[in-house]
């Protein structure tokens, strides 16, 4: 792995988690989006602009950290696979012990004072369904949401890389036999939504296409003949302007209307993963070039981690007490992500230098 991808990766692996506050800041009526969801409310420029954002342009992230995260680990195979595998462990599931149990804290922490205990509630971020206090539920049910269903629900992509990670020696040998037939049928299940227990078509499919690509020694470090930064851009963006309109304008309980988003959203998502990785190399240079932007992604594990819960929390106070400011929604959508990224990185550099070993317990060594 030559410099520049080994640069390329760190770059876009920071930006897609610095992404993921906006991701998780949209503050549409419908809580939770999945790449289909179609929307109840009117359609305005501020509902339209956070949908095409947060269920759209930015939904790139995910397959790509995957993609980057199949391609590392297979170009470590010179390396004993378990390892391999235990590294991973201390460095993913250690982790997510880690801020899973953090989730948990604020959360309860939170619960104790009117203001914040109403935001908490408000947020309905829990994934069990239960909305009560913590001091309300029995300790099974708060070891599940400790092990099982975390608050911090983003961290479900660590645990699922995990278990990637154990099926590596049967995703290396599928893609390297079989390619075609495997990555049709991931197509196939992806659209469909498929999962089972923690495991899912998208993560799976992205996560063997990275490493397809360095199995195949695919040039990732140079253009393809056939690359056309206008045509990719264009098939992206138009491809998220026609599902954002059919999100506000098709019938929620369509069958077609369901699978004609999904078609549109995975071949948005390629078309973006293509478009943004060949043609920003001068962007990528230039911010790996600046020292500012380098030492702030030492700290992108810690804004992954932290992020969820406070950020829906932050977002349901900040509608208490500014629901009557003019476009509020819009401002609380850069405004509320923006402030919990700088609060990240403050607590990631204070953390790094108070106590160096809990931050390199809780980031798996990341960022030292």
């Amino acid at each position: 792995m030559n410099r520049f991808i080994s640069q390329k990766f760190r770059f876009y692996s920071f930006v897609c988690i610095a992404l993921l506050l906006f991701v998780h800041g949209y503050n549409l009526k419908e809580g939770y989006l999945i790449p289909a969801s179609l929307v109840s409310e009117p359609l305005t420029f501020t509902s339209f602009f956070e949908y095409f954002i947060s269920n759209g342009l930015l939904r790139f992230r995910i397959p790509m950290l995957f993609m980057i995260s199949g391609y590392i680990f297979s170009f470590q195979d010179t390396k004993p696979y378990l390892e391999r595998v235990k590294r991973r462990f201390g460095t993913l599931m250690i982790p997510f012990f880690v801020w899973s149990a953090v989730g948990i804290g604020i959360t309860f922490l939170l619960q104790q004072f009117p203001i914040t205990a109403l935001a908490v509630k408000n947020a309905t971020i829990d994934q069990l369904g239960n909305n009560k206090p913590y001091a309300e539920l029995g300790w099974w049910e708060v070891v599940k949401r400790w092990l099982l269903a975390p608050v911090s629900y983003q961290l479900w992509f660590i645990r699922n890389l995990f278990i990637y990670n154990l099926m590596y020696p049967f995703f290396r040998w599928i893609v390297t036999r079989y390619p075609i037939p495997w990555f049709g049928l991931m197509l196939i299940l992806m659209i469909k939504l498929f999962s089972f227990f923690v495991i899912d078509a998208q993560g799976m499919f992205f996560f063997t296409l990275g490493i397809w690509l360095n199995k195949s020694n695919f040039p990732i470090d140079r253009k393809p003949v056939w690359f056309s930064a206008y045509l990719y851009w264009l098939i992206f963006i138009g491809l998220l302007f026609i599902k954002t309109f059919m999100a506000f304008e098709f019938d929620i309980h369509n069958a077609i209307s369901f699978w004609g988003m999904m078609i549109l959203h995975f071949a948005s998502v390629i078309a973006g993963l293509i478009a943004i990785w060949f043609s920003a190399d001068r962007v990528v240079s230039y911010f790996m070039n600046k020292k500012s932007f380098v030492t702030i992604s030492r700290y992108s594990f810690i804004i992954f981690g932290l992020h969820v819960p406070l950020l829906p929390y932050l977002m349901q106070i900040a509608y208490l007490y500014g629901h009557n400011i003019p476009c509020y929604r819009l401002i609380f959508y850069f405004l509320v992500p923006a402030v919990v990224f700088c609060f990240c990185i403050a607590v990631g550099a204070v953390l790094r230098k108070a106590v160096p070993a809990a931050y390199r317990i809780a980031t798996g060594g990341r960022g030292l």
